[in-house]
């Protein structure tokens, strides 16, 4: 694999880099915790991109993609992280949008994706429930059809951000009596201002409220709403969590935390020297860098195998099991090297009125909670002990 960049490849860098250093929300800064923000927030630069028509690169150019290479469409991300942009959120752009222009009839496509494209309609996620995680297809969500629309009952948890969400991808049973589990799913859409639909907060340890549970009684939704053929949602849930698990893996913002991870060990002193002129720090700092340069070509890889026609298949898991262990050494190495600085929880002076200014460096006061919050990165998206599952049974043939 050839991994220097043409002539054209380094003008396209340029013009993403002059686009970005022009139209990025300056407001937004060098982003923090989600819980910082608010919802304009989040779709600020997702708007900026939609009028600009690079909202969403990776889909197909007929439904408003790009037609950026694969090597481009590096480039755009690593230039997006160098700054740390706020991306488009991958409800939309990267889960139920692929589904819709994959799965869905042409109505739905008019009706949905210039809205995912644009930014102006907010999508959230109804996966998993209570007992349902990363045994998805054991889930009790019921579809019951009556004339032309289905009357949905059940519980949904872990719902991020469905407290600004418009609309909400759903996984229902619809066939209780299948054979298979699996086979008895089926992929609906839902308007959360739909009668019946509740959206209850999950407070979370740092106080934050990211998560919610969504109970849905007695709502009344479309049969027109239904995705593809009833009954057949666990294939396009899988499909979905292909592209969603490929995107977790978040190769650009790793290599930025570990430019910024150095930067910080420079600065720290143990025993009075630079900390990452420390051996054992050092060798976990180059491992860590070895690690994601070996991650890195294996996603080149998969965006290759994309561009000649392959969607994202049982490689996108070895992207989520190894991009999800980096980013959480990444975190676990930053809160080390930061050391007693990190020990404090502070919360914004927004929310708690505060006036007290963190202790420490800047660098350090986000690295506790940031620290916490990445743990769940191996549990979303289907846990890593899935994903070993699915490398074993569909690459080794075990």
């Amino acid at each position: 694999m050839n991994l220097e960049f043409t002539a054209e490849e380094i003008a396209f860098r340029e013009e993403v880099r002059s686009f970005i250093a022009e139209n990025y929300p300056k407001h937004l800064g060098d982003t923090g915790l989600r819980e910082d923000l608010a919802p304009e927030d989040f779709v600020a630069w997702h708007k900026v991109l939609g009028e600009k028509g690079w909202s969403v690169p990776a889909w197909p150019v007929e439904y408003g993609g790009t037609g950026w290479t694969p090597t481009q469409r590096y480039i755009w991300s690593e230039e997006n992280a160098r700054v740390n942009a706020l991306m488009p959120l991958p409800f939309g752009v990267s889960m139920v949008g692929p589904v819709i222009y994959t799965f869905g009839n042409e109505e739905q496509k008019a009706r949905h994706l210039p809205g995912i494209r644009s930014g102006d309609v907010w999508w959230c996620q109804g996966y998993s429930e209570p007992g349902a995680g990363s045994d998805l297809a054991s889930l009790k969500t019921t579809a019951v059809r009556d004339g032309d629309h289905y009357v949905i009952n059940g519980q949904k948890t872990w719902t991020t951000l469905a407290q600004y969400a418009d609309w909400g991808f759903f996984l229902c049973r619809t066939d209780p009596d299948a054979a298979k589990p699996q086979e008895g799913i089926s992929f609906i859409l839902i308007d959360m201002k739909t009668p019946g639909v509740e959206v209850k907060p999950i407070k979370l340890i740092d106080g934050g409220y990211e998560v919610n549970e969504t109970w849905l009684t007695d709502v009344r939704v479309p049969v027109e709403n239904l995705v593809g053929v009833e009954n057949k949602g666990w294939t396009y849930a899988k499909f979905l969590l292909a592209h969603e698990r490929s995107g977790i893996a978040g190769v650009a913002r790793s290599k930025r935390g570990v430019e910024k991870l150095r930067e910080i060990a420079a600065n720290e002193t143990i025993d009075g020297e630079p900390l990452i002129s420390d051996f054992n720090f050092a060798r976990k700092v180059s491992q860590l860098e070895i690690d994601l340069a070996a991650l890195e070509i294996t996603e080149l890889r998969t965006l290759a195998g994309e561009q000649a026609g392959k969607g994202p298949g049982p490689e996108s898991s070895i992207l989520k099991i190894k991009g999800t262990e980096i980013q959480q050494r990444l975190t676990e190495l930053t809160l080390e090297a930061v050391g007693s600085y990190g020990t404090p929880m502070y919360g914004s002076i927004a929310d708690t009125g505060s006036n007290e200014y963190p202790i420490g460096p800047d660098y350090a006061q986000h690295s506790a909670a940031t620290y916490f919050n990445m743990r769940k990165t191996s549990i979303y998206g289907g846990s890593n002990e899935i994903q070993r599952n699915i490398i074993t049974k569909m690459i080794l043939g075990l």
